[in-house]
């Protein structure tokens, strides 16, 4: 069979096969998962109440991100529905994202309800720093979400959450290898006493890696993309009373991540320094009154190395030194309360404020600082007024970098039946322009312009879902619609600036596209789902696909549960449909249409399923594949310039052993 028969077979069964993954109404959790006790604070609740309103929201349970085997957040998301979210040079490297056609930058990142999204550049995402072994659970918010969530949720929020409080007593540890010399190792506990409860955490994650790049000349001395990182975290909880709760947490990260490149490369590493705290004071005891006050501190440093070998020999030629920063400290507060003063409405008034600072001597951004200051009002229908139509509507004001904007969204779900609903969200969103767009000033590239105006988005998305056979099938179809105005891209039609300058075009980028998701639990033990995905994202007048945003997808996972039996197994498809991008000197190339293919086996020896082994194959085929488009390079001839592509995970065995108590 070719390669082309096998992606068409693969893509076949992600759509009429299936999975593990389910949209939020019709989630379901192990016995495992059930110990866990899910928030009630206010911020831990909103985005399943956003849900209950009509936003599209999909979770990722734990138990789908062992079954995996991932060991970054990006590997875990692949089943995702509507969302590519493909790692540069395998875990814990920069990503391409595109939810439902949109961007990379249009997608909010956060961890614990904490922006994340790196306000240097617009597409920075946790995966670099994140172990999947922290992860309790995954909520994807679809659709523009800036009324409570900011800039850059023009297409959506990622919520990682990590682990989270329990009943009693427990935690889990694990280790494991793979076939590429890494090393995993994790584990967590957590428990409490009286009015105490904590979470503790840690993990470490290093490996050799793998060549990045289809072709690399013999200048680039490093060939394999490596990593070697450790993080511990934890929670803490006290129960002020019955209705006050106060919370801290804390997470750190350090981390040696090679950044390579396909010639010349000597040593070329990002050495990471991060962490992520926060303070919450939640009061939950009330029907009338809900609320949360919220603080958190995000400093992230980075000493940057790179060293490259000259062609012909000679002493190396050091371009950055060790030690060469760039970085930001991102801190701020946020409150939201709750009122329901009489029957039928429900009142949510938040405050947000953000104060950020930093700068990067590598690419040359100025230091910039920038305040921001929002405010949100929504009102929405209750219980008391319908239990089978909820609506909501609010805005929100934001004033910083420069700019004043207000945005509205309405969002509307209706249960048609016991068995069928319809949903609908819908509203504006902006994009502040980045540092590096605002302030850049390195000479070798495009200049920022601090007259940048944000971006403007406007979206909807409808659906309409339901169950079958008891809750055992479940379906949704989902049709959306997103437009951005006022686009930053670079004019570098302006002589003063030969390189380039960012601007405000009048371009606009349409995105309109489809997705379905199917589902099905057999006999309690086979669990099946597929989801398929259509977006045409293109600039107002062009009929071309925009590049690097693939015009289709589909998934497809049958995993193999039993209950009464110490196996399990699972199998998933990842088929990409076409996807462009453009290198210098060669045009336009398409890097989709393939299909990837991972299995697992896992083995609970003893009657408790305390112990649990497991064997991971992600890439089973072996199947080549770009991950974020062509591009060229002058090779060490220094004549004409050749064809390379970044590579995606080649076939990697993964053994592990878990231990839970």
């Amino acid at each position: 069979m070719n390669v082309l028969s096998l992606s068409r077979c693969a893509a076949a069964f992600a759509v009429a096969a299936t999975a593990c993954f389910q949209p939020a109404h019709a989630q379901t959790e192990d016995a495992a998962d059930t110990l866990v006790v899910t928030g009630t604070s206010l911020e831990e609740t909103l985005p399943r109440q956003r849900a209950r309103y009509g936003s599209d929201l999909a979770l990722l349970t734990e138990t789908q991100v062992r079954e995996g085997g991932a060991v970054d957040v990006a590997t875990a998301l692949r089943t995702v529905p509507g969302l590519y979210v493909q790692p540069g040079s395998g875990p814990f490297s920069y990503v391409d994202v595109s939810l439902q056609g949109s961007r990379t930058q249009d997608v909010l990142w956060t961890v614990d309800g904490i922006r994340i999204n790196n306000r240097l550049y617009g597409g920075t995402s946790p995966n670099d720093t994140l172990p999947a072994s922290m992860i309790e659970r995954v909520e994807v918010l679809k659709g523009g979400e800036s009324l409570f969530y900011g800039t850059q949720a023009a297409a959506g929020v990622i919520n990682v959450v990590t682990r989270d409080f329990a009943d009693r007593f427990g935690g889990q540890l694990d280790a494991g290898v793979d076939s590429f010399g890494g090393t995993n190792l994790g584990g967590y506990v957590r428990g409490g006493s009286g009015r105490h409860q904590f979470v503790a955490w840690g993990a470490y994650n290093r490996s050799e890696g793998y060549r990045p790049y289809s072709r690399m000349e013999p200048s680039a001395t490093d060939r394999a993309r490596g990593y070697d990182l450790w993080s511990v975290g934890g929670k803490y909880r006290y129960d002020l009373g019955p209705d006050w709760r106060f919370n801290l947490q804390y997470i750190h990260t350090e981390a040696k991540l090679d950044n390579l490149s396909p010639t010349r490369t000597r040593e070329s590493r990002n050495d990471r320094n991060e962490e992520i705290a926060s303070v919450r004071l939640d009061y939950v005891g009330s029907d009338v009154v809900q609320l949360f006050l919220k603080g958190y501190f995000h400093d992230w440093k980075t000493a940057y190395v790179q060293i490259r070998n000259p062609v012909g020999g000679g002493a190396p030629i050091v371009v950055y030194p060790a030690g060469t920063f760039w970085g930001f400290k991102d801190y701020g507060g946020s409150a939201l309360v709750q009122l329901r003063p009489h029957r039928g409405l429900d009142y949510l008034i938040g405050y947000d404020f953000q104060q950020f600072s930093g700068r990067d001597d590598v690419l040359r951004i100025a230091a910039t600082k920038e305040r921001v200051h929002a405010g949100t009002f929504q009102i929405r229908t209750n219980d008391d007024l319908s239990r089978r139509a909820r609506l909501s509507a609010g805005l929100r004001y934001n004033d910083g970098s420069g700019s004043r904007k207000t945005v509205w969204n309405v969002t509307g779900r209706m249960e048609l039946a016991d068995n069928l609903f319809a949903q609908a969200n819908g509203g504006t969103s902006f994009l502040l322009p980045s540092a590096s767009q605002l302030y850049q000033i390195d000479p070798c590239c495009e200049r920022g312009n601090p007259n940048l105006k944000p971006e403007e988005s406007l979206s909807v998305n409808a659906g309409l879902g339901g169950t079958l056979a008891g809750g055992r099938f479940h379906w949704q179809a989902t049709v959306f619609a997103r437009r951005i105005d006022h686009l930053i891209d670079i004019d570098t039609a302006n002589p003063a600036y030969p390189d380039g300058i960012y601007r405000n075009s009048a371009s606009r980028v349409n995105v309109r596209g489809a997705e379905l998701v199917l589902g099905a639990v057999i006999a309690d033990a086979w669990h099946l789902d597929a989801s398929y995905t259509y977006a045409r994202a293109r600039n107002a007048g062009s009929s071309l696909q925009r590049d690097r945003t693939p015009e289709q997808l589909a998934r497809g996972t049958l995993a193999w549960r039993p209950r009464t039996l110490p196996v399990g197994a699972s199998a998933s498809v990842n088929w990409v449909g076409d996807a462009y991008a453009t290198a210098s000197g060669f045009g336009r190339r398409n890097y989709g249409k393939y299909a990837i293919v991972d299995v697992g086996v896992q083995l609970f020896p003893d009657a408790a399923r305390r112990h649990r082994f497991a064997i991971n194959v992600e890439n089973l085929f072996d199947r080549d594949y770009a991950t974020r488009g062509f591009q060229s390079a002058v090779p060490d001839s220094g004549v004409g310039r050749f064809l390379y592509f970044t590579r995606g995970v080649p076939r990697t065995l993964r053994v592990s052993y878990g231990l839970g108590f």
